[in-house]
C-alpha cells in the first residue's frame, strides 16, 4: 500500500502545473490529515517487529515525497519567474490620490478666520447637553411655547439632549469669563426634522456673541457686513427685518442680495435678553449688554458653491466631494 501511495503521489507531483496545485498535493499526502500522516499514526497499533519495518518504509516514503515537491517546488517558481513581465522599477509610481476637506470645513474655516481678524475668538463645546443650557439659561424655560421650534433630541433614561443649536456654547461660555468678550461657537446641531433638500435631522452652525460697554445694533450691523462683503464679495447688500427669538431683545431676521440675485433670509440676531445676562450672572447694573447672532454653516455652503440639496453634503458620494 505504501508503495502505490508512493507512486501515485510522484506521479502527481510530476503532473502539477502550478504551485497551487502543488500545495493541495503536499496537504493531500503530508498535511495533517494527509494520506501518508495518517499511515504513520496507524502505526503505533501494530505489532513491534511489523511496525518498525512498516515504519522505516513510511519515513522513506515520505522523504522521497518531500524532495519530489521541493524539486518541483523549485522548477514552477523559475519558471513562474520568467513568465513574468519585465518591469521597470526606475520608472516612476503612481501617486496615491489626496484627501481634502469637506465643503462645510472649507466654509466653517474660511468664517473662522474673519472674525478672527476682527477680534473675535473660536470657542467650542459639548454636543450632548442638559436642558438647562440648550433652553432655560436662553429665556426658554419648560412651560415656553418657542421650545416647540426646536424638534430636541432627548437621550432615553438620561436627562440630556443633542443640542439644537450653538447657543449653549455663549452661555456656558459667559458664565466663566466676564465681559467685555468676542466670540463665535461653530459646530453641528440636532433637530427631528424632516429631510428634504432644504432640511437635515443634523446641521452645522456658527454662533457669534460680543458683549461691551454701549454696544449697540449699529455695532452689529457694522461687523456683519464686512463679513458678508468679505465671504460673499464687495458687491453683496444687506438688510434687517424685525424678527422674534426668546434670547434676544430686539430680534431681527438678516437677509442679503447678491449681485443679479434676489433679497435671501440668512441669519437671525438680536440684543442678548437681560433675562439670559441674569441667568449667566452678569449684574445689570454693570452696564454690560451686546449682540448675538446664529447662522447656518450648511446654508453659507450652499449659497457660496451653488448646491440647492443639503443632503449631498452627508451623502458621502465622491463624485460631489471631489469638486472641491
Amino acid at each position: 500500500m505504501l508503495k502505490q501511495l508512493k507512486q501515485k503521489a510522484l506521479q502527481e507531483i510530476t503532473e502539477a502545473k502550478d504551485l497551487k496545485k502543488l500545495e493541495k498535493i503536499y496537504r493531500q499526502y503530508l498535511g495533517r490529515k494527509g494520506e501518508l500522516t495518517q499511515v504513520l499514526r496507524s502505526l503505533k497499533d501494530l505489532p513491534e517487529q511489523e511496525r518498525k519495518e512498516k515504519g522505516k518504509l513510511a519515513n522513506q516514503v515520505k522523504k522521497e515525497i518531500e524532495e519530489a515537491i521541493k524539486d518541483r517546488r523549485k522548477k514552477l517558481s523559475v519558471k513562474g519567474g520568467q513568465d513574468k513581465k519585465w518591469i521597470d522599477v526606475t520608472a516612476p509610481g503612481v501617486l496615491p490620490s489626496k484627501g481634502h476637506f469637506h465643503p462645510i470645513t472649507l466654509v466653517q474655516r474660511e468664517i473662522e478666520e474673519i472674525f478672527q481678524s476682527m477680534g473675535f475668538s473660536v470657542v467650542d463645546g459639548p454636543e450632548v447637553e442638559t436642558e438647562y443650557y440648550n433652553f432655560d439659561a436662553l429665556n426658554i424655560p419648560k412651560d415656553h411655547p418657542a421650545r416647540d421650534v426646536w424638534d430636541t433630541f432627548w437621550l432615553e433614561d438620561l436627562d440630556l439632549l443633542l443640542r439644537t443649536h450653538t447657543s449653549p456654547v455663549q452661555a456656558r461660555y459667559m458664565e466663566k469669563n466676564d465681559p467685555p468678550l468676542r466670540i463665535i461657537a461653530p459646530g453641528r446641531c440636532f433637530r427631528h426634522e424632516a429631510t428634504d433638500a432644504s432640511h437635515e435631522a443634523q446641521f452645522h452652525q456658527v454662533e457669534g456673541l460680543m458683549i461691551g460697554k454701549n454696544i449697540s445694533m449699529a455695532d452689529f450691523k457694522g461687523i456683519i457686513e464686512e463679513f458678508f462683503k468679505r465671504f460673499f464679495g464687495p458687491d453683496v447688500k444687506m438688510r434687517l427685518r424685525p424678527g422674534y427669538f426668546p434670547f434676544v431683545e430686539p430680534g431681527f431676521e438678516i437677509d442679503i442680495k447678491r449681485k443679479g440675485k434676489d433679497w435671501l433670509e440668512i441669519m437671525g440676531a438680536g440684543m442678548v435678553h437681560p433675562n439670559v445676562s441674569k441667568a449667566v450672572g452678569y449684574s445689570p447694573a454693570g452696564g454690560w449688554q451686546g449682540f448675538a447672532f446664529g447662522v447656518g454653516l450648511d446654508r453659507m455652503a450652499m449659497i457660496k458653491y451653488k448646491i440647492d440639496d443639503i443632503r449631498l453634503f452627508y451623502s458621502g458620494d465622491l463624485r460631489f466631494l471631489k469638486q472641491f
